[in-house]
């Protein structure tokens, strides 16, 4: 009779360090499926979803080292395929949302139509300005499309928490962008 030995992460982990094959790919296939899940909600088919995870996972095994042991292993996993997602995104220059900062109840007055004109530069220049953290959870949201429970867990923090960065962080634009529209009527009517 055969039996198949179950591994432990810690396992995993220092015959990955050893660049043993066999545990590179049973800790791939441990996390396959949840990391597919993240990647591929993010990318527009399959093949480039599995491109992305498996340049995450080759980031993994390279620095497997650097791995603590302290907090989950797939958390830390997560991050790194979440940066190598992100990445390939920014070389791409494919992933575009587009990010509501007014309230569907809002109505906008003729002059306030200059909001439209402003480009990304005017609303990334002002989300600079924005706190670190509602700035990070903004982009997390409108952006990345994370939902809240992500990105607490992601940020460790609580899921009202992060539902209090979105409103502080949306309010700030809202009043900075009302801020630079008022100024382009001004200089208009002049």
């Amino acid at each position: 009779m055969f039996f198949k030995k179950s591994y432990t992460e810690d396992d995993l982990v220092k015959g990955c360090i050893r660049n043993e094959r066999k545990h590179q790919e049973l800790l791939y296939k441990r996390f396959f499926d949840t990391m597919f899940a993240m990647v591929n909600k993010h990318c527009t088919d399959k093949d480039e979803a599995m491109e992305v995870l498996n340049a995450g996972f080759l980031r993994v095994f390279k620095k497997l080292y650097t791995f603590e042991f302290k907090g989950s292993l797939e958390g830390w996993i997560r991050r790194i395929v979440y940066h190598a997602m992100t990445e390939h995104f920014s070389e791409q220059n494919k992933y575009h949302k587009f990010i509501s900062l007014e309230e569907p109840s809002i109505t906008i007055s003729a002059d306030q139509n200059v909001l439209s004109d402003l480009y990304q530069r005017d609303i990334i220049s002002v989300m600079s300005e924005l706190p670190a953290q509602s700035r990070k959870v903004f982009e997390l949201y409108a952006i990345e499309g994370y939902t809240h429970k992500e990105i607490a867990e992601i940020l460790g923090i609580s899921d009202n928490t992060s539902k209090w960065h979105l409103a502080h962080a949306r309010n700030i634009l809202k009043e900075a962008l009302k801020l630079q529209s008022d100024e382009l009527i001004k200089i208009g009517r002049t």
